[in-house]
């Protein structure tokens, strides 16, 4: 199944209709706007001439069959394809960590090319395509898209990408799953209030566990686990991703918790996802070799 781009929402609500309904392990492409629903298309554009209140969309929500409050929806991100040649990145006034420094507003149209991003005419990075707003709808209040929160949203987490699988909580039934805001490359912090934002499409499978514990929004790929938290403060962000991720281990493990955080503090890494957004968010990472030895197999 293919969600066209068009199908677009600014805010993740329990009272969103769904443009879709799919089963349990269906596949489905999202095809994504950019972070500003594609209203830049060159440097000459200025702040004053966007639409401020479409940003962030989200392509959906879908109705997942059987997702009903309680259970935890699995979603394996089988692809990301980014689908322009150049990314659009922001900066200016009072925007990221160094506003207070910047008298003037920025915008950049950066090349991509041969899978690499082309800054200021000479700098060459690496991409690492990212989705930066994934999640579903909250139990209560409607959720701006560019907030992120236990439901997900705007985790704006650099690991959330092609060959992680991610695990959400469903809060109300169908789950009304939506994902947009696509990265070219990002990294940690998102300091500029901007990583490469650009269109694409995102193929993924849904499924929906029952009977499952997980502590959520939990991200899984090859090389490690990681539990996400999304809080007003970083050091709140930081404290309930380490809770999440003992919470995790103690499932697994018959440690206590005294031994479980000498080693996540001597082996695991709480790391900042992103400090721009209304709500800071961190992650706390271990690595896949670590979690076998804790018996935490997922």
């Amino acid at each position: 199944m293919r969600i066209k781009k068009n199908n677009v929402i600014f805010a993740m609500s329990k009272n969103n209709q769904p443009v879709a309904h799919v089963s349990s392990g269906s596949q489905v492409i999202f095809e994504t706007c950019d972070c500003f629903f594609d209203q830049i298309l060159d440097e000459t554009m200025t702040f004053n001439e966007l639409d401020w209140n479409h940003i962030n969309p989200a392509t959906g929500p879908i109705y997942v069959e059987d997702a009903l409050p309680g259970d935890i929806l699995k979603i394996e991100i089988k692809k990301i394809s980014l689908t322009r040649d150049f990314a659009i990145m922001v900066t200016g006034h009072q925007l990221g960590v160094i506003g207070d420094q910047l008298s003037d507003n920025h915008i950049y149209k950066v090349p991509i090319l041969d899978n690499q991003a082309i800054l200021q005419d000479h700098i060459h990075i690496d991409l690492n395509p990212m989705i930066g707003v994934i999640g579903v709808a909250p139990k209560g209040d409607d959720i701006s898209c560019g907030i992120p929160c236990q439901h997900g949203g705007n985790m704006d987490c650099k690991e959330i990408a092609q060959g992680a699988t991610l695990y959400l909580p469903v809060n109300v039934p169908g789950a009304l799953f939506a994902l947009g805001d696509l990265h070219a490359a990002m990294g940690d912090g998102e300091v500029c209030v901007s990583g490469l934002e650009i269109s694409g499409e995102v193929e993924v499978v849904i499924s929906v566990l029952k009977n499952s514990a997980l502590p959520t929004p939990l991200i899984v790929n090859p090389h490690m686990i990681s539990t996400v938290a999304s809080s007003p403060t970083l050091d709140e962000a930081a404290v309930d991703a380490t809770k999440q991720m003992v919470k995790l281990i103690k499932q697994y493990s018959n440690l206590s918790e005294a031994d479980i955080i000498t080693i996540l503090s001597a082996k695991g890494d709480l790391r900042i996802c992103q400090v721009v957004d209304p709500q800071k968010t961190c992650r706390f990472e271990i690595t896949q070799s670590l979690a076998k030895q804790l018996s935490v197999i997922l």
